[in-house]
């Protein structure tokens, strides 16, 4: 031990001398004992001044902050992510580079100690790259979810898909309202106005972190896990559920959500494209087992039953995608489609540094008012580097097919010059301190939205994140 280590040591010592002085016990220290604290007191005197010093100062710290504090029970978190970004096509580009940012506020409280109400509040001037690159061209480029994403990037920026009406850039707006609870040793109730799935689903794959790890919204998570995301911008506007350790090996968690809970009426499109009510319109029940086999194994299984007005629960489909499961391309989803989701995903920790993360989503998709159902698959591989080259620097690189249509039957059918879309990425955290990190990354998209009528896409990235 250090000096200083022995010092604080001796200093409780002499306390509880003192102690036992006050309490007049018999059993009290021999001369020869004291006689030897004397000489230790001596010969660590610098250092027992320095601590007590310390001590002090703390203490006078310590009553200045609470003094001045925001709240006794709320504490306030932050991020506020800004990037440069520009794509490449195989002939010419018509985009320009862009800068954007999201700012986060998180209001974190807790009035027994166990328990958290999350208040979360957001602002950002982000523009999907899709219709720019002539992605997406279905009905409605604008709630369109192009698979040219940014990590941070909304489903559907600059809009509300509840009523299709327009989101000023820098509109600040509340992201999340989520009462997270216990109600034993082992379960866990969440319910709230404004959830996202990261809330309650733990990420398998170390590629999620919008801030932090994968510059692209494909690399974060597994497909049928968003599903049950809402927006990842509005939330998905009402939800409840439950976690559920059933061991240390093992966890359960599910939910259900409703995107217009608090609608009392469907006034049909376009005046309430999702639907109205806890039960009807846009809708989602979905589950997530964790199993831990080993201390460097973590799997996750996810399935979700939903039903969708519009694509609006975060899929990674496009218009167009939900256009054709109707056997149609210029009209609205009237009657909804009905989703069963089923994925998997898995991270292996190689060695403390080293961990292969993979998943596999499985999405089928049937009309409500006609027999047309389709297929959707989605997979991914990657590599996860941590502390690479310097300690807090992460890299990742994976490989992927983002959801495309596997089969159709009935009135569905295959978009024009079907191709199957791939996604190749590559990106390097570096840690400037604990609350700065700078990204740079880039990926390319293959046959995106799965046809060869759009041409090679290329993003590069340079993210700067800070936490706060």
């Amino acid at each position: 031990m250090t000096r200083y280590e022995f010092a604080a040591g001796l200093n409780a010592c002499l306390d509880k001398v003192n102690e036992l002085i006050k309490a007049g016990t018999t059993n009290l220290a021999t001369k020869d004992d004291l006689a030897k604290l004397q000489r230790l007191q001596e010969e660590f005197a610098a250092e027992l001044a320095t601590l007590r010093g310390r001590v002090d100062a703390l203490e006078a710290r310590t009553s200045e902050l609470e003094a001045n504090q925001f709240s006794t029970t709320t504490k306030l978190k932050g991020e506020a992510i800004f990037s440069v970004a520009d794509t490449t096509k195989n002939n010419h580009s018509d985009t320009q580079t862009v800068f954007n940012y999201r700012v986060r506020l998180n209001l974190l409280t807790s009035f027994t100690g166990k328990d958290t109400l999350i208040t979360g509040l957001q602002a950002y001037n982000l523009g999907s790259f899709g219709p720019e690159l002539g992605l997406s061209r279905g009905a409605f480029k604008g709630l369109s979810d192009s698979q040219a994403k940014l990590s941070f990037e909304p489903q559907f920026p600059g809009i509300n898909p509840q009523n299709l009406s327009s989101i000023g850039a820098n509109t600040v707006e509340l992201y999340k309202l989520l009462y997270v609870f216990p109600v034993s040793s082992s379960i866990t109730l969440f319910v709230g106005p404004k959830a996202e799935t990261s809330d309650a689903f733990q990420a398998i794959t170390p590629f999620a972190g919008e801030g932090q790890e994968s510059i692209s919204r494909f690399g974060g998570y597994n497909p049928v896990v968003r599903v049950s995301g809402g927006t990842s911008g509005s939330g998905l506007a009402s939800a409840g559920g439950f976690i559920w350790n059933l061991s240390k090996k093992v966890n359960l968690t599910a939910l259900y959500g409703s995107v217009n809970a608090a609608l009392p009426k469907d006034l049909g499109f376009p005046a309430t494209p999702l639907g109205a009510g806890l039960f009807e319109g846009s809708t989602v029940a979905a589950a997530q087992l964790t199993i831990k086999p080993t201390s460097s194994i973590d799997i996750g299984l996810n399935y979700a039953y939903s039903r969708h007005q519009l694509n609006i629960l975060a899929t990674g489909l496009s218009d167009a995608d939900l256009g054709s499961i109707l056997g149609r391309d210029k009209e609205p989803v009237g009657g909804g489609v009905r989703m069963n989701s089923f994925g998997g995903t898995a991270t292996w920790r190689l060695s403390p540094k080293l961990a292969v993360s993979t998943y596999g989503g499985w999405i089928i998709a049937d009309a409500e008012r006609s027999n047309a159902s389709t297929t959707f698959n989605s997979w991914m591989v990657g590599f996860h580097f941590r502390d690479m080259f310097k300690q807090g620097n992460n890299a990742g690189i994976l490989f992927g097919q983002p959801l495309d249509r596997d089969s159709v039957s009935g009135g569905a059918r295959f978009q024009a010059n079907k191709a199957t879309p791939y996604h190749l990425e590559a990106y390097y955290r570096f840690k400037v301190n604990d609350n700065i990190s700078i990204t740079p990354g880039a990926f390319v998209l293959f046959n995106p939205e799965g046809t060869k009528d759009n041409d090679t896409v290329g993003v590069g990235v340079l993210r700067t994140t800070f936490s706060f």
